[in-house]
């Protein structure tokens, strides 16, 4: 699953335990990782996210001191998420520590990816590749729950990024997907915001089918604008309480 690659992908070096319990967190109360879902193992997760096993076990205590996650021993044992996650979602929600500065900055950043990959994509997508494209944007469509939404608007970007064909463009925009999945999952519980980014991609598959450079990077940048203004929207409603 798309998702789990992204969420248990490798950390970068600074301050891993906290950024593994930060990446874990968020997945958890945005409901990327479900209720009694079992993590991989201690040994499986410190090779997936490239770190030692002091650090993932120093995390995961942490995690199950917040009560986001529990563990059962025995033969069928393992660390499983909590039932009750949702309950700690006030003092654990991702937009508690993130400023309206970082999220600005991720949407830019993010921006530079998707608009670069959009132009590119333009001169170098299939029509095989358009009709791929348009199926994951009518499966973002019918998706009903913000996990499956997040799921969908994953593979979206991916596959934008993808068919730019660059490999580093395509792996830049898999790095930035373990910080702006689990923050799109909060947006993506709105019915109307849904609509209108599935709307944006609609309109985005145009373009890049009609081979249009210069409008396929404003309507990325659209994209990924809406996108932005909807998290620091959010992140000012939750300060606001």
């Amino acid at each position: 699953m798309i998702t789990h690659a992204v969420i248990f992908a490798p950390i970068g070096q600074a301050s891993r335990s906290d950024q593994i319990v930060q990446r874990l967190s968020n997945a958890i109360i945005t409901g990327l990782l479900e209720a009694n879902e079992q993590l991989p193992n201690e040994a499986d997760l410190a090779k997936m996210m490239g770190v030692s096993h002091i650090t993932i076990r120093e995390a995961l205590n942490t995690l199950r001191a917040n009560n986001l996650i529990h563990t059962v021993r025995g033969r069928n044992g393992g660390s499983f998420v909590c039932e009750q996650a949702w309950e700690f979602s006030n003092t654990l929600n991702p937009f508690k520590t993130l400023s309206t500065d970082y999220l600005s900055d991720l949407g830019e950043m993010h921006c530079a990816i998707i608009s670069h990959s959009a132009r590119l994509a333009s001169r170098r997508m299939t029509n095989a590749d358009i009709t791929r494209l348009r199926e994951f944007v009518e499966v973002l469509n019918s998706a009903t729950s913000p996990e499956a939404r997040t799921q969908a608007d994953m593979r979206c970007l991916l596959a934008i990024a993808a068919c730019s064909q660059s490999a580093r463009l395509a792996n830049q925009e898999l790095i930035l997907q373990s910080e702006w999945s689990s923050l799109v999952a909060i947006p993506f519980r709105s019915e109307n915001i849904h609509r209108e980014i599935v709307e944006l991609y609609s309109s985005l598959i145009d373009t890049l089918a009609s081979h249009n450079e210069s409008v396929s990077v404003k309507m990325a940048k659209d994209l990924i604008d809406t996108f932005t203004f909807y998290l620091i929207e959010n992140k000012l409603k939750y300060s606001a309480n």
